[in-house]
C-alpha cells in the first residue's frame, strides 16, 4: 500500500509560483512512477506530468512544458511539482499518484494509489 499526502497548494496572483510536494510512504519507492493531475471546478482530471523514481526520466502534458517542472528527493521519498508563471486557468486541485508502470501515465485509470490533493487558486 501507498501512502501519498500532497501540500503547498494556495492562493497566488497571475505570474507567481508554487512548489507542491507529494510525501509517499509505505513502498518500495523504486519501482514507482509518479504522476501529478489537476481536476478544475467542473472537468474531469487532467495529466500534468510525472516522474520515474528509479530514473528521474520525466514527461509532461504540452500544456505545462516550460512552465511546470517535476522531481523528486530520494532521500525525503517526496516528489515535488515547480509551477511557474502561473495562469487563472491554472485554477484546480493538484493531486499526486503513483503507480508501477512507466508505460501508462497519463490517464488517471493507470493510477491505483492517490493522495488527497491540494488547491490551487490563482487570481487574476
Amino acid at each position: 500500500q501507498v501512502q501519498l499526502v500532497e501540500s503547498g497548494g494556495g492562493l497566488v496572483q497571475t505570474g507567481g509560483s508554487l512548489r507542491l510536494s507529494c510525501a509517499a510512504s509505505g513502498h518500495t519507492f523504486s519501482t514507482l512512477s509518479m504522476g501529478w493531475f489537476r481536476q478544475a471546478p467542473g472537468k474531469d482530471h487532467e495529466f500534468v506530468a510525472a516522474i520515474s523514481w528509479s530514473t528521474g526520466n520525466t514527461y509532461y502534458a504540452d500544456s505545462v512544458k516550460d512552465r511546470f517542472t517535476v522531481s523528486r528527493d530520494n532521500a525525503k521519498n517526496t516528489v515535488y511539482l515547480q509551477m511557474n508563471s502561473l495562469k487563472p486557468e491554472h485554477t484546480a486541485v493538484y493531486s499526486c499518484a503513483a503507480n508501477s508502470n512507466w508505460q501508462r501515465i497519463t490517464t488517471k485509470n493507470d493510477y491505483p494509489y492517490w493522495g488527497q490533493g491540494t488547491r490551487v487558486t490563482v487570481s487574476s
